[in-house]
């Protein structure tokens, strides 16, 4: 497994803390006003709502707050608009990382995020620099003793997955954005339980990282995403397990 998909994991077990927990709604409750101002209130015609939703009722967020914050998108109750921002930059070994901002305030998030990167080994780049890298997909991740192989490839893929992969620990399904929704559904009609579903921006390129490089990257990941402004962070580093369980446990 890469060292971004097993940060997925890492943030997850991170997000049992009433800290993270409150972060993680946050950055859930800007995405879900942000997406019903940019596309309607309405789920089933906004498919960018309707995976901020996922994500929140994967989060346990109360409904009504989920209600509340489509109706701060469309205008039904006051709100903040906030600008969305992606920025470049280069980590440790010169990772290349994508950051999505969601702000009502862009001198303040860049100046911070360069603050960030500066202290923890990376860069600003400019626009351009590392995008190329990256292809918009659909990810579910499944915990790899809450099935069988057999029974996961037949449903993902039978359903419109592009691939699925077994690393051991986890199946990775990957899928066409559009596709997200109906392979997490065919999952879940049998029962297999989901350990998380997004859109996400997936390197194509992988840079492997030791000892040292690996926890400045590591830390730089949790500096990032632990920013209000900061909604997403994508990066193209690979970590032995081995690295990774030792650093995640310290």
């Amino acid at each position: 497994m890469s060292g971004h998909s097993k940060w997925s994991t890492i943030k997850r077990q991170k997000g049992k803390t009433d800290a993270a927990r409150g972060r993680m709604f946050t950055k859930v409750i800007r995405e879900i006003t942000t997406a019903a101002r940019a596309g309607g209130g309405d789920a089933e015609s906004n498919p960018r709502l309707r995976t901020a939703i996922l994500s929140a009722k994967a989060a346990n967020m109360p409904a009504d707050n989920i209600k509340k914050a489509i109706q701060k998108g469309t205008g039904e109750l006051p709100g903040v608009a906030y600008d969305e921002v992606q920025y470049e930059a280069y980590g440790p070994s010169g990772v290349a990382i994508l950051i999505q901002t969601l702000t009502d305030n862009r001198n303040r998030t860049v100046s911070e995020i360069r603050h960030i990167l500066s202290k923890n080994g990376g860069n600003m780049g400019e626009a351009g620099c590392v995008s190329w890298m990256f292809h918009k997909l659909g990810q579910i991740e499944i915990d790899g003793s809450a099935a069988s192989e057999d029974v996961v490839l037949e449903v993902a893929l039978e359903a419109g997955a592009a691939d699925v992969i077994n690393d051991g620990t986890t199946f990775s399904v990957t899928t066409a954005p559009n596709d997200l929704d109906s392979v997490k559904s065919a999952l879940e009609r049998k029962k297999i339980p989901i350990a998380s579903a997004e859109v996400a921006m997936v390197p194509q390129t992988m840079i492997k990282l030791e000892e040292r490089a690996a926890e400045q990257m590591l830390r730089l990941m949790e500096a990032l995403e632990e920013y209000e402004d900061v909604q997403n962070v994508y990066a193209n580093f690979d970590i032995d397990d081995s690295i990774l369980e030792r650093i995640s446990s310290e």
